[in-house]
């Protein structure tokens, strides 16, 4: 069995940073999806692709990989980028403002 341990993304819809301090150990597919001629759904004949495993450190999910010889690839996150804008919306009405708001 071939899998990946990663570090989830923040998700897009928010600014929290909520489950993106755990490792996750996914499973690759071994079969392509196919397609249900009477409903339209996608479905798969591999259960393991369905498994995500979380972990509080990446040591955890590679003895866990180790243990139950599991091929896992680590994959390495990203460095996030500063926070360009500081402040919030709030700073907009400051009274100490640099400049005029105007509409």
């Amino acid at each position: 069995m071939r899998a990946r341990i990663y570090r989830p993304a923040k998700s897009a819809m928010s600014s929290g940073m909520a489950k993106t301090q755990e490792w996750v150990l996914e499973f690759t597919r071994d079969s392509a999806r196919q397609i249900d001629p009477l409903m339209g759904w996608t479905s798969s004949s591999d259960m393991n692709s369905q498994v995500r495993l979380r972990f509080d450190t990446l040591e955890a999910a590679r003895d866990y990989a180790e243990e139950h010889e599991i091929d896992a690839i680590v994959v390495q996150p990203k460095p996030r980028k500063p926070n360009i804008r500081p402040g919030g919306y709030g700073d907009n009405f400051a009274t100490n403002r640099r400049t005029v708001w105007t509409h």
